[in-house]
């Protein structure tokens, strides 16, 4: 009788800096493309590693999950031991298990937490530069954190969807509809705050539109009452900008 493939978990750190996103692709360097190539080299096997979602080049994280199919009998630790010692030091393996052949690392997920980070202080940290925005002009915190509690719960947050998120003459699945569960402005001290995010799922671009907006509502350029019109509108050219790709993180897939 033919053994069943295993089926590996894999949970992944990255610094997305010199990377273009998570998603393979033909001529670029991408985290999805650099651990299925050394996981080839070790099993020998052609391996399709499949993400919890996608990264945009620039986004970091500290918890993304993968899973792929192997035959080979390549201890757990083994895995997690010889792809740290293959994989530039940008992306590290964090824990590999060997998980129920119906896990999958994105149809399983019931959500995931972001992290987005801004710096205020008048000049940039080197140390930060890669991984929080830099936002000298005060900031209405208050303001922030009135919007921030409008985006809670589930909405149409067509608004701050950027073109490619999905299939949009589709007639079944929820659309734009998303759950936000918790939105939190966190001031971490030293001049460093964060906007939290924590829901079912978020569309292309959601988060980095959604600070881009809350960041004019805190220079004074858009209203609490206008950011509720936003919000309401289902019209993407309603929003502020995108804010940049290295201020995020996703923190965290659950399950």
């Amino acid at each position: 009788m033919e053994t069943e493939p295993r089926n590996i978990k894999l949970l992944i750190g990255y610094d997305g800096t010199e990377f273009s996103g998570w998603q393979r692709q033909k001529n670029s360097l991408t985290i999805q493309g650099e651990i299925e190539r050394f996981l080839t080299r070790m099993t020998g096997e052609e391996i399709l590693l499949n993400g919890a979602g996608r990264t945009d080049a620039g986004v970091h994280a500290d918890g993304m999950v993968a899973h792929f199919h192997t035959a080979s009998t390549i201890s757990c630790d083994d895995f997690l031991r010889g792809l740290n010692a293959m994989l530039p030091g940008a992306i590290r393996i964090f824990d590999a298990e060997d998980v129920a052949n119906s896990f999958h690392a994105r149809f399983s997920a019931v959500g995931k937490e972001y992290k987005y980070e801004i710096y205020t202080g008048k000049i940039h940290p080197p140390r930060l530069r890669l991984n929080t925005l830099h936002v000298t002009c005060p900031l209405n915190f208050n303001s922030i954190r009135k919007c921030l509690a409008m985006t809670r719960g589930t909405h149409d947050f067509s608004s701050f969807e950027n073109s490619g998120s999905r299939d949009k003459t589709a007639c079944s699945g929820r659309g734009a509809v998303r759950t936000i569960h918790e939105a939190l402005l966190l001031e971490n001290g030293c001049e460093l705050f964060s906007l939290q995010f924590d829901g079912d799922g978020f569309l292309r671009n959601m988060i980095r539109n959604l600070v881009g907006t809350l960041l004019e509502v805190g220079r004074g350029k858009i209203t609490s009452e206008e950011f509720a019109a936003i919000l309401a509108a289902k019209d993407r050219t309603m929003a502020g900008p995108t804010a940049p790709a290295h201020g995020l993180c996703l923190k965290k897939v659950l399950y």
